[in-house]
């Protein structure tokens, strides 16, 4: 699916996103094919594309030949042009990652944090990425747009007592975006982990083709993103998604209901460390607890059925409140821990979702592992630049 570019003036940036998407999409375009592709005239096709080439945003590959008469000029996505950021900071480490326009990683790091203070991480930050860029071949290392910084939520809330472990200690009153930009030298966009970790999967994983669509993002806590006509749900106050602290009572499971609280206290990342803990078992990585899902660790498995059972509700509520094509599991646990989990949710309690003629099953895992925060971090200076679909502020709608 690709956007539609409109021709008045005012609506410049949103050409520019539209243009740069086009090219994307197809590899290498002639300015009359891009300006077909868009539905903007050549003219304003030609002024977008110069303007880019001296941004270092497209490149000129040379002549097409085919058929008779001059052959067209070529425009692509400069690969080695600017490059984004995206830092994803949990409760208990740090990702990072360098993207270039074309949606290529250029470099990436996962580490652990001790610290996760608004006194200590900023550095953290401006050091990871200033590493980063000296790791890439490039001499002198491509310009940086900007850096997307996601955080688990919620932001700027006091005395709610659901808030769990996820939440960063420390940061209430403090502005992370001003903190992070003093840091980097750099623009920061910050945002809430769930909705960028949906941006993620919407851009480079399982919701490339979808427009409607839920995303659970297992970070330490539970997160909820939604892409809606296209567009990530945000709320007033960046605080959308924040499913991690609803109350729910699970379904049955073996005949009895288990305690009700709030979700994330048993469907996260955090709720499976502690079940293991108490079990004697501690697995800092995922890659341990792939091991344990591995071994058929008996601890694990009973984790998989309880999450099921509290998750198996969730999907319904969500299936009969936002009617998305599909809801999307994802972020950092294994993919085959993931997978067990949409296993055990069957059956899936009847709702609006529940039709004969679905495309998609109404689960489905996630393609961008624990990388999906990052990606859709670093995505978020792009937002303005290169994607018309995801635009948090387009003046063409």
């Amino acid at each position: 699916m690709v956007a539609i570019g409109s021709n008045p003036e005012r609506n410049r940036a949103h050409n520019r996103r539209v243009v740069l998407e086009v090219i994307r999409l197809h590899g290498h375009l002639g300015r009359t094919e891009i300006a077909r592709h868009a539905k903007i005239t050549a003219q304003a096709v030609t002024n977008i594309v110069e303007e880019l080439l001296a941004e270092g945003m497209l490149i000129e590959l040379g002549r097409l030949r085919s058929g008779r008469g001059q052959p067209p000029i070529q425009f692509a996505v400069n690969p080695d042009g600017p490059l984004t950021a995206g830092v994803e900071i949990a409760a208990d480490h740090m990702v990072c990652v360098l993207l270039d326009l074309s949606g290529r990683v250029r470099a990436q790091s996962i580490s652990r944090l001790e610290d996760t203070g608004p006194a200590v991480v900023p550095k953290l930050v401006a050091d990871e990425v200033a590493r980063l860029q000296t790791e890439l071949s490039a001499t002198p290392p491509p310009k940086l747009l900007g850096i997307g910084v996601v955080m688990p939520g919620p932001f700027e809330i006091e005395g709610m007592s659901s808030v769990g472990p996820a939440t960063l200690p420390g940061w209430t009153g403090h502005d992370p975006r001003k903190l992070f930009a003093q840091a980097t030298g750099h623009d920061v966009v910050v945002e809430n982990d769930a909705t960028a970790a949906v941006v993620g999967e919407r851009l480079y994983g399982a919701g490339r083709q979808l427009t409607n669509f839920c995303y659970l993002y297992f970070g330490v806590g539970l997160g909820l993103g939604v892409i809606h006509d296209g567009r990530p749900l945000r709320g007033a106050f960046g605080n959308a998604g924040e499913i991690g602290h609803i109350g729910l009572v699970p379904r049955n499971g073996a005949g009895k209901a288990g305690p009700a609280g709030a979700l994330e206290r048993f469907v996260s990342v955090f709720a499976l460390r502690e079940r293991l803990a108490m079990a004697g078992i501690y697995a800092k990585t995922v890659e341990d607890i792939e091991r344990l899902h591995e071994a058929q660790n008996p601890t694990l498995l009973d984790w998989i059925e309880t999450a099921a059972d509290y998750l198996a509700p969730t999907v319904a509520l969500l299936e009969n409140i936002f009617d998305p094509e599909t809801i999307i599991f994802g972020g950092g646990l294994p993919d085959a821990v993931l997978e067990a989990v949409i296993s055990a949710i069957n059956p899936l309690p009847v709702t609006v979702a529940t039709r004969d003629k679905r495309v998609l099953p109404r689960v489905l895992g996630g393609q961008t592992g624990q990388l999906t925060a990052a990606l859709g971090a670093a995505a978020l200076p792009l937002l303005d630049t290169v994607s018309p679909h995801l635009s948090l502020s387009d003046p063409a709608n």
